[in-house]
């Protein structure tokens, strides 16, 4: 008998289209594949999420938004956890009242304003930070969250630094566009002489504030440092483990980018049901040499997607690694020092753990 999931994040894909052509995606899915809305009866959606007792559901796309109408009927009639990624340009689709129901809000904003429009387009820096403060004016209680693309024109040191100096977001997430980009000029010499440093520094500026009694929500500081401590789901993003896609033309998925991978199908709605699902879930984990890595439970194999497709190559996959390592030597090696200083200051190690439930941040970038 297959034992129900708790707490399995489904994304629901509204729609395959987006309406910004950001360099590091290009835009919409394929609309053969993902198509502009929902094909399926709600009822079906409603069917699969509801034999999982507490249901966390993540709206994404393409651009969610796009199809606020069905953000407002999954939320009439499903009962779950609710968060959404969007880039937030098309916010007041939605009205508030479903906005303060969100329990996490991920916005796509990737640093100075120079470096997210460089990347998303002019004025998208603009129209995300006003997004972010309508949130905070109208009270927004849930976690607000700052999700970063990181390529080659990022700092990542400025730009995490600008996103935290905003005080908008109470938290700042980033993941790296690697494994499947091809817009990369140099990857060695960025990682050499601008991120790994830049990690360096930020993880140097976040001991040095929490000394002071600061904890900033960075999240793969956060989150690696859970993980370092308790150990935690193979991928870190949960996919195929407690995380599955729904596709707007009703195929379940392992992975909310897995849209034509053979692997990632789990089946269909109204013609799959939740006990076949979870079997074909057993089936499409991390593979190769990940399994018996010695940083497996800081990284958790870092992306089931980069796993199993391997774009970049072996070699290429070996430099992600080295990125990856990298990372989280910076974080384990202040790991001791970190609940030190929260225990000096009375205030323990809850105060970092984060996050409370898969939030849908891949926690290792």
């Amino acid at each position: 008998m297959i034992r129900k999931a708790r707490k399995l994040l489904f994304f629901v894909l509204t729609t395959g289209k987006c309406n910004l052509r950001c360099k590091y995606c290009g835009g919409s899915f394929p609309e053969e594949r993902v198509p502009a809305m929902p094909t399926y009866e709600l009822s079906l959606l409603k069917e699969l999420i509801e034999n999982d007792p507490e249901p966390i559901v993540a709206f994404y796309g393409g651009e969610p938004l796009i199809q606020a109408g069905v953000i407002r009927q999954v939320m009439d009639n499903i009962e779950a956890k609710f968060l959404i990624q969007t880039n937030g340009t098309l916010w007041d689709n939605l009205d508030w009242d479903y906005w303060r129901r969100m329990d996490a809000i991920l916005l796509s904003i990737d640093g100075t304003e120079k470096t997210t429009d460089g990347y998303r387009g002019l004025g998208t820096y603009r129209k995300v930070t006003q997004a972010a403060k309508a949130f905070r004016k109208y009270g927004y209680e849930g976690d607000l969250i700052a999700r970063m693309a990181v390529s080659e024109r990022t700092d990542i040191y400025s730009d995490v630094l600008h996103l935290i100096n905003l005080r908008l977001f109470d938290h700042v997430h980033w993941q790296l566009d690697v494994g499947w980009s091809d817009s990369w000029i140099d990857f060695d010499k960025w990682c050499s002489d601008s991120y790994e440093p830049g990690i360096d520094r930020l993880v140097q500026f976040w001991i040095e504030e929490l000394r002071r009694g600061r904890v900033h929500g960075i999240v793969p500081f956060l989150g690696i440092l859970k993980r370092l401590r308790e150990g935690g789901c193979n991928p870190p993003c949960g996919a195929g483990v407690n995380a599955i896609a729904i596709l707007p033309n009703g195929e379940i998925r392992a992975c909310p980018i897995a849209y034509d991978a053979e692997w990632a199908l789990l089946g269909k709605l109204g013609q799959t049901s939740y006990s076949e699902m979870r079997r074909k879930m057993l089936g499409c984990g991390i593979v190769g040499e990940c399994k018996s890595c010695a940083y497996l439970r800081g990284c958790g194999g870092r992306c089931l997607y980069m796993n199993r497709e391997r774009y970049w190559g072996e070699g290429g996959l070996k430099k992600i690694c080295n990125v990856t390592k990298y990372t989280i030597d910076a974080i384990s090696n202040v790991n001791n020092e970190a609940y030190a200083i929260m225990n000096d200051l009375g205030m323990g190690y809850e105060a970092l753990d984060y996050p409370k439930f898969n939030n849908s941040t891949e926690i290792v970038p």
